[in-house]
């Protein structure tokens, strides 16, 4: 490739190497150090005039030393009179703070992105951005590379049964993200939602006009047609609004992990019922089934809510509590101290039984969150297995180690836009990691020779 260099920096030199490697050129000569002082300096040992550069850099544990690294280097390409400066950044830094979660808070990821142009970047390169709407962030152009084909075509090559397997979404917020892998693998999807305000939901106080009713020791029948009757203490049948699916499970979360409705070992409280069938009558609001005085015929069934007959009142106090914790449920702080010490519910809505699930994120940064979703998909849902595929391995502290030591987890699928080391591969006999060098090679020779680059962003046919 004549008029063109790529330099690759401290942050993931394996995956530049291998770019290099691909694209059949050197990485560009240049030396990246600190002063004493902890300052950082850049020093190009090579001509860059009228050339078209390519810095290769993303996001690692040492992450604001090399954002600091990256900008200095795109400021002394501008300097030596380059063309033409591309920033290809794998993983982009900072791309949780995207939006202000909380009054007072700064959108660093756009703050960031004015750094990048204002340094001297002409053009982005990045892969699944934590939220596509960065894109709107820069005022020059940038491309965002989906993983998405290279993690399908693993799935398809890895699993025995991937057309009979369900991706599913921890949080309602990655739905988007799920439908795309599950329409490319032509197989169903499921959404898992986590609701920590549970003491001011519907559902909680329903549950406490609950236990009231209990008393009356009515018995939940289900007949050959679906219908529900219930058998009181004297033997009598009455009619019940109740409607019996698969579509719905729900379990209590205390400390990270999925606990039994009558454990009181970490919240003695008033506890949620692991599987919840909520009704709706004259006088009775909702029933659930918590393992005294149920019919064998309907234990362990997955139930979902009848919405027929709900008071203006319930439905207000409904809609009120989902819009609140809308944003609270796609947050990104589900592993901090605090959010880990509440009591949550988990609720999946799909069908995995007997199925196996694939966990999809576009990274893997604590293990709080996708525990308590193999643990609830594995124990109470039915899945036979549980994947957890992601585009960027962050893997944070302890996390790997967690997730390899969580017996519901069978594999751990990430690409390598993130550095992990040796010794991390090394101990973790779960975790796959798949090479996407090829995919920013192409990027980068379409780029340079002027070629379109959307045909990177559906399918491997142009690295094949």
């Amino acid at each position: 490739m004549r008029k063109c260099k790529v330099f690759v920096g401290n942050s993931h030199p394996e995956l530049g190497k291998l770019v290099c490697e691909r694209l059949g050129i050197e990485p560009a000569p240049c030396r990246l150090k600190k002063f004493a002082n902890g300052e950082t300096s850049v020093q190009i040992d090579v001509s860059v005039r009228d050339e078209d550069v390519y810095i290769i850099q993303s996001s690692s544990p040492d992450i604001n030393d090399h954002i600091m690294e990256l900008l200095i280097l795109i400021s002394a390409c501008k300097g030596g009179s380059a063309a033409k400066i591309t920033a290809v950044i794998p993983m982009f830094p900072y791309s949780k703070q995207s939006k202000m979660k909380k009054h007072r808070g700064a959108i660093t990821a756009r703050m960031l992105a004015n750094l990048l142009i204002m340094a001297g970047a002409d053009h982005v390169v990045s892969m699944d951005l934590h939220a596509s709407q960065m894109q709107g962030f820069f005022s020059k152009p940038v491309d965002n590379l989906y993983g998405a084909p290279t993690l399908a075509k693993w799935l398809k090559l890895n699993l025995p049964d991937y057309k009979n397997a369900v991706v599913v979404s921890k949080n309602p917020g990655g739905t988007k993200r799920v439908t795309a892998l599950a329409d490319s693998l032509k197989i169903n999807f499921a959404m898992i939602h986590t609701d920590r305000r549970r003491a001011k939901d519907g559902y909680k106080m329903k549950k406490n006009r609950l236990k009231s009713n209990q008393a009356q020791q009515k018995v939940v029948v289900v007949d050959n047609k679906g219908s529900s009757k219930t058998e009181n203490s004297d033997g009598e049948e009455e009619d019940e609004n109740i409607i019996i699916t698969n579509e719905l499970q729900t379990a209590r979360i205390v400390r990270g992990h999925v606990v039994e409705d009558d454990d009181i070992t970490f919240a003695p409280s008033a506890t949620t019922s692991t599987t919840s069938l909520i009704t709706h009558g004259t006088d009775s609001a909702s029933t659930s089934i918590s393992g005294n005085g149920i019919h064998p015929s309907i234990a362990g069934r997955k139930l979902s809510t009848n919405l027929n007959g709900i008071s203006s009142t319930d439905m207000s106090t409904l809609h009120n509590s989902s819009s609140s914790n809308f944003h609270e449920s796609n947050s990104d702080d589900d592993d901090e101290p605090d959010v880990l010490a509440q009591e949550k519910l988990i609720t999946l809505v799909g069908d995995v039984q007997n199925k196996p699930a694939i966990i999809l994120d576009d990274m893997v940064d604590k293990p709080t969150s996708f525990i308590s979703a193999a643990e609830h998909l594995r124990l109470n849902c039915g899945a036979n297995a549980v994947y957890i595929v992601a585009t960027h391995g962050v893997f944070s502290s302890d996390c790997l180690e967690s997730l390899e030591n969580c017996k519901f987890i069978d594999k751990i699928v990430v690409t390598n836009t993130y550095p992990i080391s040796k010794e991390q591969r090394a101990k973790a006999k779960k975790l796959v990691v798949i090479d996407v060098s090829p995919i920013f090679a192409e990027c980068i020779r379409r780029d340079h020779f002027g070629e379109s680059i959307s045909v990177l962003f559906n399918s491997l046919a142009a690295i094949e």
